[in-house]
């Protein structure tokens, strides 16, 4: 199974993905079934998780509040819908063309309650949506920020995931033991709403690996017009902060004490960071509203509107 692992991390790379890690069953020991990969294929041995990089520049717009939709499409859908699903296709085809099954997996909010009932004794009533931010730790590629995102030690925040699980029994990646986040709390004085705590904290433990996050008020971060964006397939989920002020915050922090293998001649900030405070109470920000400075550009930010 070694030379299959090669053969699988060659391909990967040759492909185009950035990142790839493996993880066993054992791993997702006590996840509940409605977030376990393993609900989905119960012979399977292996999660395959794979990632591209969010490129530093589809962010550079947000940074100077001057364009947010191109951020939207190579930063967020086009990444996840396209370039990255054509990688994992790519790679599903190759495992399955060497004789083995693979399942790929999109990366959907793992909170999404089941839309139906289960259809036997034990199964978990569809759809089972895994948990992608357990599953970047549990392949060994990231660790958890204070600020509650995954963190790779290449991109830091900067990448996208989407699963393969395969019955081919394959090594898993040893977890990343080395914490990127530094627990600066950097993020929580760069956001205006106040959604993140500086004191009050809570643990996550992934793979017997402890995390402490501060604690967020997410109801704020789906108000904020300083680079978060709605959820685009659940309004209810946790918005998308990886454009936000407070992420590009940290994004800041990490390069410029070298916490980060993927590294640039110049920095990315030149100048006191933009933000809009407090006052948007009484804005849409359902479904149908992108949640970025400038308004309403598409649905959710749902690529082709």
């Amino acid at each position: 199974m070694r030379e299959l692992k090669a053969k699988i991390v060659e391909f990967a790379k040759k492909d185009g993905i950035d990142l790839i890690g493996f993880a066993d069953r054992s791993r997702f020991e006590g996840v509940a079934a409605k977030n376990n990969p393993f609900a989905i294929f119960p012979e399977a041995k292996t999660v395959i998780l794979v990632g591209k990089r969010i490129c530093r520049g589809s962010l550079r717009g947000i940074e100077e509040g001057t364009n947010f939709g191109d951020y939207q499409l190579f930063g967020k859908n086009w990444l996840e819908d396209e370039f990255l699903a054509l990688s994992a296709y790519n790679l599903t085809n190759f495992i399955e063309s060497n004789g083995w099954e693979a399942t790929p997996v999109f990366p959907n909010p793992s909170d999404i309650e089941p839309s139906g009932v289960s259809v036997g004794d034990g199964k978990p009533a569809p759809n089972v949506y895994p948990d992608f931010d357990y599953a970047a730790v549990a392949t060994g590629l990231c660790t958890i920020s204070y600020n509650g995102i995954p963190f790779s030690k290449e991109f830091g925040s900067r990448q996208r995931f989407h699963m393969i699980l395969t019955d081919a029994e394959l090594e898993s990646t040893p977890l990343l033991t080395e914490n990127i986040c530094n627990g600066c709390r950097s993020c929580a004085d760069a956001c205006p709403l106040g959604a993140i705590s500086k004191e009050e904290t809570e643990e996550i433990e992934i793979c017997g690996m402890k995390f402490t996050v501060g604690k967020i008020d997410y109801s704020k971060c789906k108000l904020c017009e300083n680079g978060a964006v709605v959820n685009r397939f659940s309004a209810s989920s946790k918005p998308d902060r990886v454009a936000a002020l407070c992420n590009r915050t940290c994004m800041c922090g990490l390069e410029e004490r070298g916490a980060l293998t993927n590294t640039f001649e110049n920095k990315f900030r030149y100048r006191d960071a933009w933000s809009i405070g407090k006052d948007n109470t009484g804005m849409d920000r359902s479904d149908e509203q992108a949640n970025v400075l400038g308004g309403s550009f598409s649905k959710s930010g749902k690529r082709g509107h």
